[in-house]
């Protein structure tokens, strides 16, 4: 009887389908540094709602899920999974302050529409 491991999702040395700014990259640092425990990693995601049908999820990691590819920016860690790693092909991710707002904007190519407020996409 023969069994299969699934390995879990390995660091990627290939080119990020997407991109961080050093701005982008400081802010998470900052942030993640108010975590206990601190995480390992930030988990960058397209996920279905909003009123253009994605939007994008950001959130803190721990580890690495089984279908994920784990991306380096300096040294800080990025989880992408399979389906969302279509959907950020070739987008920037910033940090922006301005006096009305501050926060993460993503410029992504592929987008063909936004909704009204900004928050979601349509590909």
């Amino acid at each position: 009887m023969s069994t299969t491991t699934i390995a879990p999702a390995q660091e990627t040395a290939q080119k990020a389908p997407l991109t961080l700014t050093a701005q982008a990259i400081a802010k998470v640092r900052e942030i993640m540094a108010t975590q206990d425990p601190l995480p390992a990693g930030l988990r960058i995601g397209v996920v279905g709602g909003g009123c253009s049908g994605f939007q994008y999820s950001m959130a803190f990691e721990n580890q690495s899920g089984m279908m994920d590819k784990v991306f380096s920016f300096d040294d800080l860690k990025v989880f992408v999974d399979a389906t969302s790693l279509m959907y950020l092909n070739g987008c920037t991710v910033d940090y922006v302050e301005t006096l009305e707002a501050a926060g993460f904007k993503f410029d992504n190519p592929q987008v063909k529409s936004t909704c009204g407020c900004g928050s979601s996409f349509n590909v």
